[in-house]
Order: C-alpha cells, then sequence, then structure tokens
C-alpha cells in the first residue's frame, strides 16, 4: 500500500476524486497528507473528512521559491510518501523539487498535451483558449510532472467534446466530469499497483497479470 501526498490550492475536486478511489477500494493507497498554499482552500476539509493529515504551507512566509520548495520537500519527505499529486496547486516550484521526488510527482491538466498548456495556461485560461481556437474535441491529461510546466512522460488522456454553444464554465465543468476525475485516480490506481514503466518521454501500462516490474 503507498503513501499519498497532495499538494492544493483550492476546491479540491480533483482530490475528492482521488479520496473516492481509495474509499471505494479502487486505490492500493492511503492519503497521508494534504499540503495547501492557501489556508482557506476547501480541500482541506475535503481531507480532514477523510482523516488524512493536514498543512499549510503560505509561499508569503518564504523569502524565495526555493526557500519555499525546500519547505515543501521537507514536509512530504517526513510523511515518508510514495506518490506525490497535483489537485489544483496553482504554484510553481523550483526545479529541486522534481528532483526530489524523482517519478513521484503527477499532475493533470484541463486539456490534451502538448495543445493549450504551459505558462499561462491554468484554470478557466485553458477552456477560454480551447473555445477561442474552435477545436472540436479538448480534454484531460494525467503526467509525471518533471519541473517544466505542463511537462513529462504522459500517463492518460481523455477527449472530451466542445460544442458550439460551450461557454468557458460549461466546458470547464465538462472537462472535469468527463474526463478528470475519472483518469485521475485511474493513473494513481496504476501506479499503486506498480503497473507504470516510464520508457524515456512514453509511459507504458504493464498488463495487470504479473503485476510487477
Amino acid at each position: 500500500m503507498i503513501k499519498i501526498g497532495a499538494l492544493v490550492s483550492g476546491g479540491g475536486t480533483n482530490l475528492q476524486a482521488i479520496i473516492d478511489k481509495i474509499e471505494s477500494g479502487g486505490i492500493n493507497g492511503s492519503l497521508s497528507i494534504v499540503i495547501s498554499s492557501n489556508k482557506n482552500a476547501y480541500a482541506l476539509e475535503r481531507a480532514k473528512r477523510h482523516g488524512a493529515d493536514t498543512l499549510v504551507l503560505s509561499p508569503k512566509d518564504y523569502d524565495n521559491r526555493r526557500e519555499y520548495t525546500l519547505a515543501l520537500i521537507d514536509a512530504l519527505k517526513e510523511k515518508q510518501v510514495d506518490l506525490i499529486v497535483l489537485c489544483g496547486f496553482m504554484l510553481i516550484l523550483d526545479p529541486v523539487f522534481s528532483e526530489a521526488f524523482p517519478d513521484m510527482v503527477m499532475n493533470i491538466h484541463p486539456a490534451l498535451i502538448p495543445s493549450f498548456c504551459g505558462k499561462g495556461f491554468y484554470g478557466l485560461h485553458v477552456h477560454e483558449a480551447v473555445l477561442e481556437k474552435g477545436v472540436k474535441l479538448t480534454g484531460a491529461t494525467v503526467h509525471f510532472a518533471d519541473g517544466k510546466v505542463d511537462n513529462g512522460p504522459i500517463i492518460l488522456q481523455k477527449a472530451v467534446e466542445v460544442r458550439i454553444d460551450d461557454t468557458p464554465e460549461i466546458l470547464q465543468k465538462r472537462v472535469m466530469e468527463e474526463a478528470e476525475w475519472k483518469i485521475f485516480p485511474e493513473a494513481v490506481a496504476l501506479f499503486a499497483d506498480n503497473r507504470l514503466r516510464i520508457e524515456g518521454s512514453r509511459v507504458r501500462i504493464l498488463e495487470k497479470k504479473g503485476g510487477r516490474f
């Protein structure tokens, strides 16, 4: 059973999807700690209801990004986590974070990477850009984070239809319901079952039988 740490900044709907899958027995792991950059994040309440430890680390309390990142590393290492999930964590960390946790950090992005990703593409901005471009399909991507924004080997993707009368808010809700809340817990479950193998820039999903690699 793996220990999972989560970094959050807001409502934590993706965190809730992971919690639900843990509670249903779909993830062979436990939520060890949830760390928020925002003391008012509702995600903290979700964590407390699940019985997970919580911690608030505000970047305002640190002189620079590196010091803040090192504080996060210390808190997560103290809990001896096996996997870190970025559930709407709105800060860009120092590259030392991914160096401290190689192949142990998962992020979800509300688009099909490499489209509509990178600096400035977060929250509703992603869906606004999708609608402005007029694409017919969008979706969500779960990937291993490697220190660059929305970068790293892709684990799972799921496409979502873009409709002609969509607003950014309507599209955001559909992407969450049809893609994000499904593939993020699934990716965590695959990791917990030791079924993910990184091969260069690609991720191979191993068959369930055999289990280990």
